[in-house]
């Protein structure tokens, strides 16, 4: 059975440069970057685990913070669920985009 791709938006607030540059690039391999920490993951089941266990090994705790939030289907709701003030980046369409 076929693992369905949802789309993901993944934000962070990490408080030590290296750590915040570990993450970056951490996450950047798993998607686009939309602003400097915010990412749009288009993932399956194996690869959003793979991305959290990863940030999971990265990250201090008690400090920092990644919000990784399921915004549905890249074909259904990928690019209606954002709405942009000012300028809009072109959103990826739908896939993979791991690099």
């Amino acid at each position: 059975m076929a693992s369905h791709r949802h789309r993901y938006l993944v934000a962070y607030d990490i408080r030590d440069s290296k750590r915040l540059r570990h993450v970056h690039r951490t996450v950047k391999g798993f998607g686009w970057a939309m602003q400097y920490s915010v990412f749009i993951c288009d993932l399956d089941e194996v690869e959003l685990f793979e991305l959290k266990f990863l940030l999971y090994e990265i990250i201090d705790q008690r400090v920092d913070s990644i919000a990784v939030i399921d915004v549905g289907l890249p074909s259904e709701r990928g690019r209606s669920c954002f709405e942009f003030i000012g300028t809009s980046p072109d959103l990826p369409r739908a896939g993979a985009i791991i690099i």
